[in-house]
């Protein structure tokens, strides 16, 4: 038998079968051992091969099918190790806030690195356009018109007003979308206003922190009624980048990437070398500043927190 997983609560994954059917499964104790150096060998929109258990309703996961690509990230305080968040993705949304709490320009840049590496489409969600000021408004108006120019499209919503969700409807039609971001910035709600059946719980931002509190302990996939799913993760404190070399890293900045090959030297780093395009760029204002930054940063391997 086989099916998709849809649900991952860390010891057990639940199986949606080709006739709907879903089953509760368990990882076969052999399985974990094939060479699987993430914290969990499976992962939400992964398809595998499994058995059912002798006179019970549960399963054993017996196989990983190929996958079409996932998304990875460091697991957090084991720098040796990553986690899947979710595989066999046709896009990936980012949800993100200027306040309460704010997401930082860093934590944009390594999401959608993550993103490039691993051959998945990004897109930008900033939501609780309720909350703007007129200030707060020009900001976004900035934020977005940087990663405009390099070619990730950007929406902004109120999930709580309803506002532009139907823009957001038309992203999702037929496809598997991951749905990712902070603790706080209304991934929840954001769902619960796509698919109002669901009533995800929600909770307000820790007033001391202005962090979100995690209301989504698992990753989970739910059907779109248009066709399609979507995944909703747990909220991202944390994003380390992992499996990228350091002389590819410039590859998955894709302003970088289309200047690369006009630099004197094949193996430029980007950093301080003559005859740099990409320096020359940024010395011309083509190249955004707070980009560049982040490619330093990930480059030395710095912090990677919010």
């Amino acid at each position: 038998m086989h099916g998709l997983i849809t649900k991952s609560t860390g010891s057990w994954y639940q199986v949606q079968t080709p006739d709907g059917q879903r089953i509760d499964c368990r990882i076969k104790g052999k399985f974990r051992m094939k060479g699987i150096t993430t914290t969990n060998p499976v992962a939400v929109g992964d398809v595998v091969d499994f058995e059912m258990e002798p006179e019970q309703q549960s399963g054993v996961i017996t196989n990983l099918r190929q996958r079409k690509n996932y998304i990875i990230r460091k697991a957090i305080n084991l720098s040796k190790q990553a986690q899947i968040i979710a595989a066999n993705l046709d896009q990936a949304l980012l949800v993100v806030t200027l306040a309460s709490p704010r997401t930082s320009l860093g934590f944009i840049d390594r999401f959608l690195v993550t993103a490039e590496a691993y051959d998945i489409p990004a897109r930008l969600i900033f939501n609780k356009l309720d909350l703007f000021s007129d200030e707060g408004l020009e900001i976004l108006a900035d934020y977005k018109a940087v990663y405009e120019n390099i070619g990730y499209p950007c929406f902004e919503v109120s999930a709580l007003e309803g506002t532009n969700i139907d823009h957001v409807q038309e992203l999702l039609k037929d496809k598997v979308t991951l749905f990712s971001g902070h603790s706080g910035v209304g991934k929840s709600s954001l769902i619960n206003a796509l698919l109002p059946n669901l009533d995800l719980r929600t909770h307000m931002v820790s007033e001391w922190s202005d962090k979100g509190m995690h209301t989504t302990t698992f990753a989970e996939m739910f059907e779109l009624p248009q066709g399609g799913f979507i995944i909703d993760t747990p909220g991202i404190r944390e994003l380390g980048v992992i499996d990228i070399e350091k002389q590819e890293l410039g590859h998955f900045f894709p302003e970088m990437r289309s200047r690369m090959n006009e630099c004197r030297f094949n193996n430029c780093r980007h950093i301080n070398e003559p005859g740099c395009a990409v320096l020359e760029a940024l010395e011309a204002g083509e190249i955004e500043l707070s980009r560049y930054e982040s490619y330093l940063s990930i480059y030395h391997g710095n912090d990677t927190r919010a």
